[in-house]
């Protein structure tokens, strides 16, 4: 995966997926560009990660906020008005407010994302198709071929994610054969 964009606006869906697996911080330190994730998801996510926490993955909370207070991830709000306009345009398009609100961000900036969320990846496609739209997947691809971590820590990431973070690629995913693949 290349990543064509200097900055990459992480959404919720892919916050939780990475920080389920326990290698959220190794995932998001092999990327080669800005991490970024806006207030809105910031202000949601740690509750929701938090929440997670119910014994199976204490450490989701923890690893998000030790990636802001380590830089790994940059919080970003609105800085314009046609920013703070298109958040609420998206919303009347029935996306949830962290999506509507890394669409906002990352169109006016033109950023990358990081998103599994079917609404917004075909909202993007559609009202922005020069933003690439990076999964979870290819985010863990990404981290796995940069720092070939052992197989079995590998399996234990994807598991986790699958299981945590209830994350399944579709069939039709670039990389669902290498998903199946790890977790035979």
């Amino acid at each position: 995966m290349m990543i064509n964009h200097s900055y990459l606006v992480l959404d919720a869906c892919c916050l939780l997926n990475i920080f389920a697996s326990d290698r959220g911080i190794d995932i998001l330190k092999a990327l080669p560009v800005q991490r970024v994730v806006t207030q809105v998801v910031c202000d949601d996510e740690l509750k929701t990660l938090q929440s997670l926490d119910d014994g199976t993955n204490e450490e989701g909370a923890e690893q998000f906020q030790l990636a802001l207070t380590q830089g790994l991830l940059t919080v970003v709000d609105f800085e314009t008005e046609v920013e703070a306009e298109s958040f609420l345009n998206y919303i009347a398009e029935n996306l949830d407010d962290g999506e509507a609100a890394t669409c906002a961000i990352a169109f006016q900036r033109k950023w990358a994302i990081a998103t599994d969320d079917k609404k917004a990846i075909s909202f993007t496609k559609k009202e922005a198709p020069q933003i690439q739209i990076i999964s979870t997947l290819e985010l863990v691809k990404y981290w796995s071929d940069e720092v070939n971590p052992d197989l079995n820590d590998l399996r234990l990431a994807l598991e986790t994610i699958r299981f945590t973070g209830k994350y399944i690629p579709h069939k039709r995913h670039p990389l669902y054969a290498w998903w199946k693949k790890i977790l035979k």
